[in-house]
């Protein structure tokens, strides 16, 4: 009896999550919910500027925590309607780094070591902004294409670093006795020379070289000509690099998902062909038997006339 229920159970279960997916998918994709989120983000982040302002807060502290409660259920609300409408296939709602995000900003509000840390809570209220990304493709891409830009930038950052460490060693061993404000340690040196990589004070820093010596104009004019167009240059063409990246996966996503049916779906497809091809099979062979059985007879027919002219002889 067990045996019986038990495989009519599952179709019933698969078809429970499908119906609950599919309403909820409706929902999610609306264009009114997407709004409605992007606006309670907004509101959320209304809240937490407001929260800086300590007579306001003074005076609407009750409801100001409301709000704050409000929020954090609607988001709660938000997140579940996503991870149902993922029912039917769970694996898809992992592969959205956007809702794993989404996913970790809603829990860890509920954790007791977060609620209790009114610093840690306020990043993590911060981090909601984030999610206006997730409704705005442009910035959805400028985001990708700063993430894809990180191994660039780290190797950017070196080359930086190794340039400002032996312009500030030439600087502190010429211009220490000299200008020890900005050249006395290589501390110094260094901060003078990173700011001089936005070219703001080159001006006086080459007058004051040319009281030491003329080859200050080699030593700054290389510097500016190196660390202010060449590295600031590749580090441009790294981020642009990056964005066309980006932007070209941003396009690319839907193509991909609109082409690449779900395993489920697969499957279903190669039982309907195998069904179809069953049943072409049977009908070929019920249409077969009409011709087998006259043809039959004649043989047996022809034989039996076969065997009575040789007895005949």
């Amino acid at each position: 009896m067990l045996d019986h229920l038990e495989p009519s159970d599952a179709p019933a279960d698969t078809s429970l999550r499908r119906q609950l997916a599919s309403r909820c998918r409706a929902i999610t994709e609306a264009p009114w919910f997407a709004i409605a989120v992007f606006a309670l983000i907004l509101f959320n982040a209304a809240l937490l500027g407001a929260e800086t302002y300590q007579g306001l807060v003074a005076e609407w502290h009750r409801w100001l925590r409301l709000a704050e409660h409000v929020c954090l259920a609607a988001f709660t609300v938000e997140i579940l309607l996503r991870l149902a409408a993922h029912a039917d296939r769970p694996g898809q709602f992992w592969k959205d780094p956007w809702n794993v995000f989404d996913l970790a900003v809603v829990l860890c509000a509920f954790l007791p070591l977060v609620r209790e840390n009114t610093t840690v809570l306020r990043l993590l209220r911060l981090a909601r902004v984030l999610r206006t990304a997730r409704f705005l493709p442009q910035l959805r891409v400028v985001l990708t294409a700063v993430a894809r830009s990180l191994p660039g930038t780290l190797s950017f950052l070196l080359v930086g670093t190794l340039l400002l460490y032996l312009y500030a060693m030439v600087g502190w061993v010429f211009f220490s006795s000299h200008d020890p404000v900005h050249y006395g340690s290589i501390g110094r040196a260094v901060l003078t020379l990173f700011l001089l990589m936005t070219l703001d004070g080159i001006g006086d820093a080459v007058r004051a070289g040319l009281e030491v010596s003329r080859w200050s104009l080699l030593y700054y004019g290389s510097y500016v000509l190196l660390a202010s167009f060449v590295l600031v240059n590749v580090l441009i063409g790294v981020v642009l690099t990056s964005l066309d990246e980006a932007r070209q996966t941003e396009q690319d996503e839907p193509e991909h998902a609109a082409s690449a049916p779900d395993s489920r779906q697969l499957r279903e497809r190669i039982t309907a062909a195998r069904r179809a091809l069953d049943a072409l099979q049977a009908e070929l062979e019920r249409s077969d038997q009409p011709y087998a059985e006259p043809a039959q007879r004649a043989a047996i027919d022809a034989n039996g006339h076969s065997h009575a002219t040789s007895d005949q002889r």
